[in-house]
């Protein structure tokens, strides 16, 4: 069995390939079983939470896998200098069982959401959006960022985070890599004008307000996971065509489903997942030009479809 570190996951995986891949992964036969989710009690703190997402190919795949990740989620860790999610990802032969790897897990996960996020971008935004906002500045940031930049033509980016300095060492980050983008303090300024709003934050009360919203413009919600975490309100759900990554976005946890339980936003008003987009069942964009939104929870198919690009990819 093999180990593979950030660097490995890194060599293996690029934008846009990546988020072609989760566009054949949900057109695929894949299995996803609901995620279990514990809640782990911890003294003078919030709960921990520990997360299993499992998912393996369909008994019609040539070559199948299983894989499942195992994620922590602890909220006192930034105290203590630690990330406050951690986790990794065991990959499985499909035929036999036998456990080929275990991966990194949150560097899997930061390549397959930002790919995720891009995706959905893809089939959502308007094809000529060039402003993008980027509303939190963690580890997901920049690749949120490069990924979007593989799918549409991004010229101007914008970073707002709650302390500036976090931005600024996103920007820093991006600049290696020959990509320029700016720190902004104005985050409703930039919000009013932007094509691509993409938020990976914390956030427990909304940070993106409906009204905010151009017309076509995109908003990506992906920070809430949890009932208690939420990056936008519920005017910006009412105002926009909205697509989620999977029915978990309805009822476990993050914007949606936190409007659902609160009575300001209805089910039913979802137009489809992110699956029906991929198989075209539904269209991407409003017909007529309007605002879109994009809430992901995380989608095991994503974390197994990423593991396997890891692993045929392998020096």
């Amino acid at each position: 069995m093999r180990l593979f570190d950030v660097a490995e996951i890194d060599a293996a995986l690029s934008y846009p390939g990546l988020i072609d891949i989760l566009d054949d992964a949900f057109r695929s036969e894949v299995i996803a079983p609901k995620r279990g989710q514990y809640e782990i009690e911890r003294p003078d703190e919030a709960a921990a939470i520990l997360l299993t997402m499992p998912a393996w190919s369909g008994p019609n795949v040539a070559n199948p896998y299983i894989g499942t990740k195992i994620v922590s989620v602890f909220f006192g860790n930034g105290r203590r200098n630690l990330p406050g999610v951690m986790g990794a990802y065991l990959l499985m032969d499909g035929e036999t069982g036998r456990p080929l790897a275990v991966m990194d897990g949150n560097r899997l996960t930061t390549w397959r959401t930002a790919a995720a996020s891009a995706l959905a971008s893809r089939y959502m935004s308007n094809p000529e959006a060039s402003r993008m906002l980027m509303v939190g500045a963690g580890a997901l940031a920049p690749f949120i960022i490069k990924a979007h930049r593989s799918v549409r033509p991004l010229t101007e980016i914008a970073i707002w985070a709650r302390r500036p300095e976090a931005a600024e060492a996103v920007v820093a980050d991006l600049a290696a890599d020959g990509i320029e983008a700016r720190v902004t303090t104005d985050l409703e300024g930039e919000a009013r004008t932007a094509d691509i709003i993409s938020c990976a934050t914390n956030a427990t009360e909304p940070l993106i307000h409906g009204h905010w919203l151009k017309r076509e413009a995109h908003l990506d919600l992906i920070g809430g996971f949890t009932m208690q975490m939420r990056e936008a309100d519920a005017e910006a759900l009412h105002r926009a065509r909205v697509i989620v990554d999977s029915s978990k976005a309805i009822d476990e946890g993050g914007d949606v489903a936190v409007a659902i339980a609160e009575g300001s936003y209805s089910a039913d008003k979802v137009a489809g997942t992110l699956a029906d987009l991929c198989h075209g069942r539904i269209a991407g964009p409003v017909e007529g030009g309007g605002i879109t939104l994009f809430k992901s929870v995380g989608v095991a198919l994503e974390d197994l479809a990423s593991a396997v690009a890891v692993w045929e990819n392998r020096s």
